[in-house]
């Protein structure tokens, strides 16, 4: 992952859920859920690992698994401002189109 993205904080908007997301590290982020959507409670904060690759200058294919369990995988195209989520909670897949912004 690129060092320009670390330390900084986003808005993850993908609808009805809405996150905002510190990449903390090249391998951790740190997440605060502001409206989940019945899939997270609004308010949960968590630390997790993350897989970040980058598969050009801007656009980045980022995954992680949550302590309940759910992974998320998420292309982030922060070049162009779009976010695609792929989100899987006790075997449901959720899949979500939204836009990013520095937070």
């Amino acid at each position: 992952m690129s060092d320009e993205l670390v330390g900084r904080t986003f808005l993850f908007d993908l609808g009805e859920l809405l996150v905002r997301y510190r990449f903390d590290s090249p391998e951790a982020a740190t997440f605060t859920v502001v409206n989940g959507a019945g899939l997270a409670p609004d308010g949960h904060t968590e630390t997790v690992g993350i897989t970040v690759k980058e598969l050009r200058p801007g656009l980045y294919l980022n995954s992680w698994r949550e302590k309940s369990g759910a992974t998320v995988t998420h292309v982030e195209d922060f070049a162009n401002g779009d976010v695609y989520s792929h989100v899987t909670v006790d075997g449901q897949i959720y899949r979500f189109v939204g836009s990013i912004k520095e937070a």
